[in-house]
Order: C-alpha cells, then structure tokens, then sequence
C-alpha cells in the first residue's frame, strides 16, 4: 500500500494526515519541531523541510508527497519559499512520488471575472511572483520528464480548526464573535470565495492519485461566494452573537503602517482580493475528479462554536 509523505502539520497538513491515517494509508509528517496528528500509522519526523538531503531520505519509498508547509510570514516568503520549494521537489524526484503542493490563488494577480484554472499567472506583488514561480519551476521539472507534480489551489480558509491568526476573515470573526467591532482593512461587502479545509484535503488526496491531474493546477471546489460581512452574520447566528459590527480602516493609514511594518506593508499587496469581486471557478475539477465542496450550512455549522469557543469577550 502506498505511504504518503506530508511536509507541514498546518490545518491543512494535520487533516490530511488524519484522513489518509482514517483511509488506512501508512503516513509520514514532517516538521521542525516534529509536531503532527498523533495517530496511528502516521510517524511524525522532526526535520527542517529546507535540508535536502533529510528530506530525501524521510521520502524514500513514498507514492505522494504532500507539500503543505509554509516558510513563515508574509515578510518571509521571498526568502523561504526557494528553498523550501526547491528541497521538496527534490526530494518527490528522488523517490519517484508524485508531488502534490498546496498553493493559492495569489498568482492571478487582480482579475475581472471568475478564476479557472486555466487563466493565466499575473501576479501582482512579489506575494504572487514567489508563488507563480514556485509553481512554474515544478511544472518544468515535470515537462522535462523528472517528477510528476500538480498543484491545489485554494482561497481563504474556513473551518473549525483555522487559527485564529490565519487569514483576515478567522481574525475578524475573533472580534465579532466576542461581540467586539472589527477593524476590516477592505471592503466588507465584496463577494469572496472561500475554502472549507476539509475540501482542500479532498482535492490534494484526489491529484495525487489521478495521473489527469498531473501537469497541471487545479482549483479546489468551493461554496458560492459570499462577502465577509455574510459570513460573520452567518457565524453570529450561529453563535448567538447577533449582527457583526464593522469599521473599515482607511486604506491610508494602512499605507502609513506599512511603512514600519513589513507583515502590513507585504499584506497591502493583496488587499485586491477584498476590493472586487474574488470568485474561483473550480466547476472542471468537480467534473473531472469528482470532488465537490461541502455544504455551506455544514462549513457555518462547524465553524461558528469552534470559533466562538475561542473569541476571548
């Protein structure tokens, strides 16, 4: 039976070890500190992803590998990502696996209109660039016949187990929910997709064993979109906190922050996400891989008491 490698014990990283470990599948995570779902079959290793030659050895025998991890902040990327990217694809090539990474949608840069997966990467601030050229370096590696890879696109993450910090909506929610005001740093009332983690995982498990996927990206299936303001009345609802209570932040004295703080100043990069519309079209891979997205009611369901659990009044 296949062993599946997973790199990173994020939301994501830790479900997917989960599911493959429920599915019966023997599982390897890897992280610095060693961290992951205590399961059983998932052996947990302690190594930094960016040492090849570990990593290497950590994939040796391995069908899949999973790359859910993510060098640090914002400010980190352009330093993290190459190597962290570079040592992955490495280390699928050596073993033979298939690699499956988990990217976003930032290499579209701004659009007018849904996303596919066909359209093509123009990014927009440096955010998109390491992204797209994480993404670009793999796919010519698998055009050249060295490695299979594919790559999951999602947007912003919903669900019980989204920290806190990750993504404006989960940080939003930790004051509305706590019946605090938010400080929205965009337009609230936008239409915006968002991904369930539990769909996420779906379509990773799926390209990593459909050889159709391989070559190509893939967006993840998601609800039809709904504007930040809906979901925080949503999961009020549910949580019984009532209406949500916003205030916008000027977008000048964002400008004025990002000034002394990189994380402010490299998240000013994709605010356009929440100035216009923000819609991903992942209706091919619902036909073609046969996942589709959890029901939205499901996604509200479990989120609003696992969020609210934690909103501190």
């Amino acid at each position: 039976m296949t062993t599946h490698l997973v790199v990173g014990a994020g939301p994501v990283g830790a479900a997917l070890a989960h599911r493959l470990s429920q599915a019966g599948r023997t599982v390897r995570v890897v992280t610095r500190s060693g961290s992951g779902p205590d399961l059983p079959r998932v052996q947990r290793l302690a190594l930094d992803a960016t040492d090849a030659p570990a990593l290497a050895a950590a994939a040796r025998g391995v069908g899949v590998v999973y790359n859910c991890a993510n060098p640090g902040p914002y400010p980190e990327w352009e330093r993290g990502w190459p190597p962290l990217a570079k040592s992955v694809l490495q280390a699928a090539e050596a073993s033979g696996a298939v690699l499956v990474s988990l990217g976003n949608l930032y290499g579209y840069g701004p659009v007018d209109g849904p996303m596919t997966r066909h359209r093509p990467l123009a990014p927009s601030g440096i955010l998109g660039e390491v992204r797209a050229q994480v993404w670009q370096d793999a796919l010519a590696a698998h055009q050249a016949g060295r490695v299979r890879v594919t790559e999951a696109r999602a947007s912003d993450y919903i669900g019980p187990t989204v920290p806190a910090s990750h993504g404006l909506l989960p940080r939003y929610a930790a004051s509305t929910l706590a019946g605090k005001t938010a400080a929205v740093v965009a337009d609230p009332d936008q239409p915006h997709t968002w991904t369930a983690v539990d769909d996420v995982v779906s379509t990773l498990i799926a390209l990593g064993a459909d050889d159709r996927a391989w070559g190509s990206p893939w967006l993840v299936p998601s609800n039809p979109p709904a504007s930040v303001r809906e979901v925080l009345r949503e999961l009020g609802s549910r949580a019984g906190t009532g209406e949500p209570r916003l205030r916008q932040v000027p977008r000048v004295a964002l400008r004025a922050g990002g000034l002394a703080m990189p994380l402010v100043r490299e998240a000013l990069g994709v605010l356009y996400q929440f100035d216009r519309p923000f819609v991903a079209d992942a209706a091919e891979t619902s036909s073609v891989l046969g996942v589709r997205p959890t029901p939205w009611r499901s996604v509200l369901d479990t989120t609003a008491p696992a969020w609210r659990a934690r909103a501190k009044p």
